[in-house]
């Protein structure tokens, strides 16, 4: 596998488990007020929620990060990548610089961190 594909997996991976962790807090916060019985939690409608949730982050997560590339580039603080240079240079002084990396890692697209 490409280190880029890597990357991607792994960024995919890192959201997906970080939306089911704050589903699970947000769960155990609730539970004490929801009059749900333990057999709910094993059955097959409560796992096809869980990932639906999870599935939906992961898309929620995206639009976000892309909204946020979308706006850096708009502003000067990231240069897509153009026909003679392959990566994308994203500056370290954007105040949403961890969702630009976030978006740029998502869809696999290379990038330097450059001082703006």
């Amino acid at each position: 596998m490409k280190p880029a594909t890597i990357d991607m997996l792994r960024a995919h991976l890192l959201v997906a488990s970080l939306t089911a962790a704050g589903a699970e807090a947000l769960l155990c916060i609730a539970l004490p007020v929801l009059p749900v019985s333990r057999t709910f939690f094993s059955s097959m409608s409560f796992r096809l929620f869980a990932l639906t949730l999870i599935i939906g982050g992961v898309v929620v997560a995206r639009e976000f990060a892309h909204a946020a590339f979308e706006l850096a580039v708009k502003h000067h603080q990231a240069i897509p990548a153009r026909a003679g240079a392959w990566q994308v240079a994203a500056a370290t002084d954007c105040p949403r610089h961890w969702l630009v990396v976030l978006h740029l890692r998502l869809t696999g697209q290379p990038f330097v961190l450059a001082a703006h």
